[in-house]
């Protein structure tokens, strides 16, 4: 698997390279700043790129309008964002575009490294993992109508689950439940949304993010 990272602190950059390339991950290039980000991917066509959203020259959204730009000319590139900001208009984009491949972690949030370069490989095969928190920031901007407030609570904490990208396995494991119990409450969540079943758990999640989008 080979990575490019874009990050702007030097340490940070640097931690990153390391600790990829000590779990067996080649990063193929590391860079500050979106502009060589792009060319980057471009030249090198790694499997993901590891973006921060804040980058120079003004500090702004430049890693997310990369990733975006990313998306548009070499579509097979897996991306996961990492930061420590929530840009909610360019991720709902970004998230929803229905290819999977995609991940938005919160730096001071990653405190487990084994399941973070699990999650950078899950994300470069193609799946997803969305921190809860980016998920409940994405949700909390929406529409009185929202059809979110058809779901009970129980059914949030699932349809949260998912879109960390957890298996209905996962699911249970973490809230307690049968795999039986989440099967049901998956199939509720997908009804009152208005979403079709699916057998692939990072579409089913980025369904979901793509009705949330088109309810703004």
């Amino acid at each position: 698997m080979r990575a490019v990272i874009a990050e702007d602190l030097v340490l940070l950059r640097d931690g990153l390279s390391r600790l990829l390339g000590d779990n067996g991950i080649e990063v193929v290039a590391t860079v500050d700043n979106g502009d060589s980000l792009i060319t980057s991917v471009l030249l090198e066509r790694p499997d993901i790129a590891i973006v921060d959203v804040r980058l120079p020259p003004t500090f702004g959204d430049e890693g997310l309008r990369a990733a975006l730009e990313i998306r548009r000319r070499v579509p097979d590139t897996a991306i996961l964002v990492l930061s420590q900001y929530v840009e909610q208009t360019y991720a709902r984009e970004l998230l929803a575009d229905g290819r999977g491949g995609t991940g938005y972690l919160l730096k001071d949030r990653v405190i487990d490294i084994p399941q973070f370069v699990e999650a950078v490989r899950r994300v470069a095969d193609g799946g997803t993992a969305l921190d809860p928190e980016v998920v409940a920031q994405l949700f909390a901007v929406r529409r009185r109508s929202d059809p979110l407030e058809r779901l009970t609570p129980r059914e949030r904490e699932v349809l949260a689950a998912m879109a960390e990208g957890r298996s209905n396995a996962g699911i249970a494991e973490a809230l307690v439940l049968s795999v039986g119990a989440v099967e049901k409450h998956v199939a509720s969540i997908l009804q009152k949304l208005d979403l079709p079943p699916s057998e692939t758990d990072h579409r089913r999640v980025l369904a979901v993010l793509a009705y949330l989008q088109e309810q703004l």
